[in-house]
């Protein structure tokens, strides 16, 4: 790109040292800190790393990341970028599929501090934004009034609005909200020279009128945007604005006469590569009175295309399509039950339809399926009455994009070409063309997206590894390029042309747009360093491929600790499941909770998967070369609580607990570790020797000498140490437990695990009387250990003979073939996930398909007719996280609902104690505040007449912690006879 002046230097990252006329981190951090005062940036390696990816095939490592704070600081950022000749991109959620939120240069992160909905009009009908606001935080301030933001994209739990006017994004109800473009009233931008101004209908003007730079710069600005239309006028009227997902490209037809030269809505869409949004005013729509949901099954997604025509003559709000693959991954990640409510078929619809009220939205959505049965491709259909059931079918559809990313086989898929669209009623056409060209190059691809507006999303399964793979997807994507050509559609409908399909353009567009294009980047960035490479001067698609390349693992170890069986590659290949959708980066429910208190990308499961990916590249290409001995890793691994909500919660099923004890017992093999590691990991075995002695140890730990000892243990002085049950209590229990059929065979084996034995044995024995109860006599088995303890502190070669020992006593004798109950549900989970995990043996895989957990078992096992004489009405329910990761997310809810139990008020998150993670020295202060997301709020206002209940040690011992008051646990809610005849 010419012009503008004198050509500053670009840096590339790919040049590893700072040669003359080029800028090193440490250059631009000092620059930075010198000029900003007060501005949060970070040049260190792991930062960086985070901050390589997106949600794309791409990896550009930045040289620094910033988190401005105000406009002011924006503009004074730009202006030191563009006297060092730094380029810049700007970042909101990080989720571009297409590789436009990463690139050389200096990362702004909007989301960390300018992230605030700063009002809401309901008499206009308007809300002023700041371009890290997600989405959700939009929805839930406008909600009050009755109103809410049109495009609604399946990233809406973690897109930012300046992510969304970057990229002109769509959504779930784009058929009848449209693009993010139609919502857009104003825009406050910095330019690439530091000036602040803002773009509007009618052109742009300066922010502060008083500024005489800004008053000179943007009047020559409106000269050169009117030049350059006047220029261009039968281009921009003949080839953009020809389908409603006409992404691609520049959004130029906005400043024509006719459109009211509005210069904002011409800024959407541009990637980041003309401007920095600094505000936005965006316009909102009031809500539907009601909606109801239809869900149609095909054959295959052709003939659910062919329908789209006749289903948009209904006036729909949602027309959504996907493919059994989908589907199927939901069922086999989460369960069979995950995945409820679809009518029979291989490919569905989601039809969405509105009323005045209820009543009127079914008879629309009657009135459709008969008209689809005339047409005769409908399998099946159904409306969808039940809200549990809309929830579970829309989740699949948002999370399709993670879902197809590892497929119930075991193979991965990967974007590239995941958002063209063309016409409605050209999409059937398309759809079986598109078919017909990936089987031409011998591909996969797996379908879904916005079938009404003509937008489909697909995830094929390219090999960008080796040159030949990189040679086939070269080859597909200039062939799909020409094929949506031919069928008069666009190669982006809502993600943007990034480096994925940027080079691609001169397919779409003839030279004389694309010069087009090239000078409207230049009017605003002359030198080329807003966001460079989108849309304008593009680099190659295949260049800076992440997967491309990468030095054999060379900090991997020939052996890991755990087997990693459904990964390609091992421990790589499982940080390599995080695809960047960043799920964990929501608001709300149970993953990930360090992100939710420090909203550092960090902290996110993603964050930390980054960093993982680029100590395993190994090599000279890394940000991180330091291997398993990383202190970036370890930095990033610190606040992970081992929850393992992700290992259920993220789409691709990253599980960020398993990797952080893998690198655990790398990162010290050999090597002293910290002090809590040898006390709060060896807690079973200290356990167990203080239960000789219960009494005088208790008095000592409870006195300062104890406070002492555990202070130099490791373990936190904030916290009381909970208190060691005497050998006698335990003895009590394990007799209270047993018991057996009139014939004295018993119908499960009880097995009394380390937590339980040594803190709170008085569990055991009411767990006995429960089950016993509900038709379920056991056999007791004590003396046993999961290993969890050593696990979570990455002392696997531990783990691994503790827990051989207990595979081999609970997989011979006369119990072998029965259920296994635990009290403890992150035991039971250790047993069932991480023990196969470790052994890789068909031993620990028979005693894996037998563990349970205590409600698991009742909800499993009891009577039909079974109801306890005592449950509450009212529960205040902490699920442990392992429980709900590993074994379900309502298998307590469930049970309690079906005893009977009216009022169920049930945390979504963790409890922060996590274990061993809220009594290590230094995680006090976060353990506390994960407690406020979900946990603590609901206790306060539980009733006095609601039971608390927490089947986890730890849950408990932090409800203790909090309110005083001794959580339950379920079988002592059940428990037939309280007294239980035990000196407890």
């Amino acid at each position: 790109m010419g012009g503008g002046g004198a050509r500053r230097h670009v840096v590339n990252l790919r040049d590893r040292s700072p040669a003359p006329g080029r800028r090193s981190p440490r250059e631009l951090l000092a620059a930075l800190r010198d000029g900003v005062p007060g501005v949060e940036v970070d040049a260190g390696a792991g930062r960086r790393a985070q901050y390589a990816y997106d949600a794309s095939n791409y990896r550009v490592p930045p040289l620094a990341v910033a988190f401005p704070t105000n406009a002011a600081q924006v503009a004074a950022i730009v202006r030191i970028c563009g006297s060092l000749g730094v380029p810049i991109v700007a970042r909101g959620g990080g989720t571009s599929m297409a590789g436009n939120a990463v690139g050389p240069g200096l990362v702004l992160d909007f989301s960390r501090h300018m992230n605030r909905v700063l009002n809401v009009d309901p008499e206009t009908r308007t809300a002023v934004v700041e371009p890290g606001v997600v989405l959700d935080e939009l929805q839930r301030a406008a909600a009050p009034y009755g109103l809410f933001f049109g495009p609604d994209p399946s990233s809406h739990s973690r897109c930012t609005l300046g992510g969304m006017i970057g990229n002109d994004a769509c959504g779930n109800h784009s058929v009848r909200y449209g693009r993010t473009v139609e919502h857009v009233e104003s825009l406050e931008i910095v330019t690439a020279d530091g000036v602040h101004a803002v773009a509007e209908a009618g052109g742009l003007r300066p922010a502060d009128p008083a500024d005489d730079r800004a008053v000179r710069r943007v009047a020559e600005l409106n000269a050169a945007l009117e030049g350059l239309v006047t220029a261009n006028l039968a281009q921009i009227r003949t080839e953009l604005g020809r389908i409603p997902r006409q992404v691609s490209g520049y959004q130029l037809h906005h400043l024509l006469p006719e459109h009211g030269r509005h210069a904002a809505r011409a800024l959407v869409g541009t990637e980041g590569g003309c401007a920095i949004v600094v505000r936005a005013t965006v316009r909102l729509q009031p809500a539907p009175a009601a909606t109801t949901l239809l869900a149609i099954g095909y054959r295959d997604v052709v003939d659910a295309a062919a329908d789209v025509p006749a289903i948009l003559e209904h006036r729909p709000t949602a027309v959504e399509g996907m493919d059994e693959a989908i589907v199927a991954t939901m069922r086999h990640r989460r369960g069979p039950d995950a995945v409820t409510g679809l009518p029979d078929g291989t490919a569905w619809l989601y039809v969405e339809l509105d009323g005045d009220d209820p009543e009127s939205a079914d008879r629309r959505a009657t009135a459709l399926l008969g008209a689809l049965r005339a047409h005769g491709r409908m399998v099946a259909g159904r409306v969808i009455e039940d809200t549990a059931e809309r929830r579970s079918l829309w989740r699949v559809r948002e999370d399709g994009a993670g879902l197809a990313a590892r497929l119930v086989g075991g193979g991965e898929s990967w974007p590239g070409w995941e958002d063209a669209a063309v016409a409605p009623e050209d999409l059937a056409g398309y759809l079986a063309d598109f078919r017909a060209l990936l089987a031409e190059h011998s591909l996969t691809g797996v379908l879904y997206g916005h079938f009404g507006a003509g937008c489909v999303h697909v995830r094929i399964d390219f090999d960008m590894t080796t040159p030949a793979g990189i040679a086939v997807m070269r080859a597909f994507l200039r062939d799909a390029a020409a094929l949506v050509v031919r069928h008069g559609g666009t190669l982006s409908g809502e993600h943007g042309d990034g480096r994925a399909r940027s080079a691609l353009l001169t397919t779409m567009y003839g030279p004389r747009m694309l010069a087009a294009f090239a000078a409207y980047k230049r009017i605003f960035d002359p030198d080329g360093l807003l966001n460079p490479g989108m849309v304008v001067d593009p680099p190659a698609i295949d260049a800076d491929l992440a997967l491309y390349d990468v030095a054999p693992a060379r900090p991997a170890p020939s052996r890991t600790g755990f087997a990693f069986p459904d990964d390609p590659d091992g421990q790589a290949g499982a940080a390599r499941r995080c695809i960047g959708v960043g799920r964990c980066r929501s608001d709300g429910g149970a993953m990930c909770p360090s992100y939710q208190v420090t909203r550092d990308e960090r902290d996110s499961t993603r964050g930390r998967a980054r960093v993982l990916q680029e100590m395993l590249r190994g090599g000279a290409d890394g940000t991180l070369t330091d291997g398993w001995r990383s202190a970036d890793v370890h930095a990033a691994l610190d606040l992970c609580l081992s929850c393992k909500a992700c290992a259920s919660d993220c789409p691709v099923g990253v599980d960020m607990a398993t990797y952080k004890a893998e690198f655990l017992h790398h990162h010290y093999r050999r090597r002293l570790r910290p002090r809590g590691h040898y006390t709060l990991g060896w807690l079973p075995w200290w356990a167990t020797a203080a239960g000789f002695a219960a009494a005088p140890v208790n008095a000592v730990l409870a006195s300062p000498a104890g406070r002492l000892m555990a202070r130099l243990g490791g373990v936190t002085p904030e916290r009381a140490l909970p208190r060691f049950a005497p050998r006698r209590a335990l003895r009590d229990a394990l007799r209270a437990a047993s018991g057996g059929r009139p014939d004295g065979r018993p119908a499960a084996l009880l097995m009394v695990d380390s937590f339980t034995r040594a803190f709170r044995p008085e569990v055991a024995g009411a767990a006995g009387r429960v089950l016993a109860d509900a038709g379920v006599p056991v056999a007791v088995r004590s003396g046993l250990c999961c290993g969890l303890t050593w696990v979570s502190t990455g002392q696997l070669g531990i783990a691994r003979r503790v827990m051989a020992r207990t595979v081999r006593a609970l997989d011979e004798g006369p119990d072998a073939g029965l259920p296994v109950v635990l009290p403890e549900p992150s035991c039971a989970a250790a047993l069932r996930h991480d023990a196969p995990a470790l052994l890789g043996t068909e031993a620990a895989r028979r005693v894996a398909a037998r563990i349970r957990t205590f409600a698991g078992a009742l909800n499993e096992f009891a009577d039909a007719g079974w109801r306890p004489r005592n449950a509450p009405r009212q529960v205040t329910l902490q699920p442990h996280c392992h429980e709900r990761a590993v074994f379900g997310a309502a298998t307590q809810s469930a049970l309690l609902r079906r005893l009977g139990v009216e009022t169920i008020d049930e945390s979504t998150g963790c409890c922060g104690l996590a274990g061993n993670f809220g009594f290590e020295a230094g995680h006090y202060g976060t353990s506390m505040a994960v407690a406020e997301l979900s946990l603590a709020p609901r206790l306060r206002r539980a009733g006095d007449d609601a039971a608390v209940l927490a089947d986890g040690f730890s849950c408990r011992t932090q409800i203790d912690h909090l309110t005083g008051t001794r959580a339950r646990h379920l079988a002592e809610l059940l428990d037939p006879n309280p007294s239980g005849g035990e000196n407890s």
